[in-house]
């Protein structure tokens, strides 16, 4: 067993401060990523900085025309958040389909999006609502953010502390759960603006992750309903081809799954 050193951080700037010290250190949210990947042996941080307990990552605000959700706010937590329910109900939807019970009251947004994984459920979110991931050192727009398969804008130390989502004038959510992981195998967030501007988002199903679909906001900028899909096309190229589907019927879950969440 290798050696490792864990910390609790009771600040952002305490946190980064035990960041910087680590020769090879690693954050540490809800652990639904970072604890597997130790166990067997894919990392071996010097030192594990754990943000779970840091107050001014905690909670959820509404004000005005946007949602703030902080960091280490559970999955749990932003399912039955009041705020979320009354301004994104689509998004409190999203959270309650996470994984089982235990992760969601251990999994964090801040560190599901830090993750990228290709087939996680807030990605979609916070590109089709146009969202700014908020860290403590800048604000980046998640157009910017996700950046490939567990790659993002991210620079080396920086932290997550919270996300901003623009309050849409319409949004829904659908996603054809992997029966045993309940990851993705298409998921598909819609939204329209409060501006009008249609922006449609899939994860699970891109070889380079989350991905926006133009085809379906095409047809949505027509008429926003489950019938303006019926005679779109979704392209396999750049899909994902595993033994859980292959890329053609993917193309055909992109679909469905989005007059799914438009009958929400």
């Amino acid at each position: 067993m290798y050696e490792t050193t864990y910390h609790r951080a009771s600040s952002v700037d305490e946190a980064a401060a035990m960041f910087a010290k680590g020769s090879e250190s690693k954050y540490l949210a809800g652990g639904h990523t970072l604890i597997p990947v130790m166990k067997q042996r894919l990392a071996s941080p010097s030192d594990v900085i754990d943000l779970g307990k840091i107050k001014e990552l905690i909670g959820i605000e509404a004000s005005g025309d946007t949602l703030t959700i902080k960091a280490a706010t559970t999955h749990y937590d932003v399912a039955n958040s009041g705020p979320t329910q009354k301004v994104i109900p689509a998004l409190a939807y999203l959270a309650s389909l996470i994984g089982d019970p235990a992760v969601r009251h251990r999994g964090t947004i801040g560190g599901s999006i830090a993750n990228n994984d290709p087939a996680a459920d807030y990605p979609a979110a916070l590109l089709a609502l146009g969202a700014i991931v908020k860290t403590n050192k800048r604000s980046i727009p998640a157009d910017d953010f996700f950046q490939g398969l567990f790659t993002t804008a991210l620079a080396d130390g920086e932290i997550i502390t919270a996300v901003s989502f623009p309050v849409p004038a319409k949004a829904g959510y659908a996603k054809f759960p992997h029966p045993a992981s309940r990851f993705a195998l298409a998921g598909v967030f819609v939204a329209k603006t409060k501006s009008g501007e249609m922006r449609v988002a899939a994860t699970g199903v891109f070889q380079s992750g989350v991905m926006r679909v133009p085809a379906i906001e095409a047809a949505l900028e027509v008429d926003w309903s489950a019938a303006a899909l019926d005679n779109v096309v979704i392209s396999a190229d750049g899909l994902l081809s595993d033994l859980h589907g292959s890329s053609d019927y993917r193309a055909h879950l992109i679909k469905v799954m989005a007059q799914r969440a438009l009958a929400v």
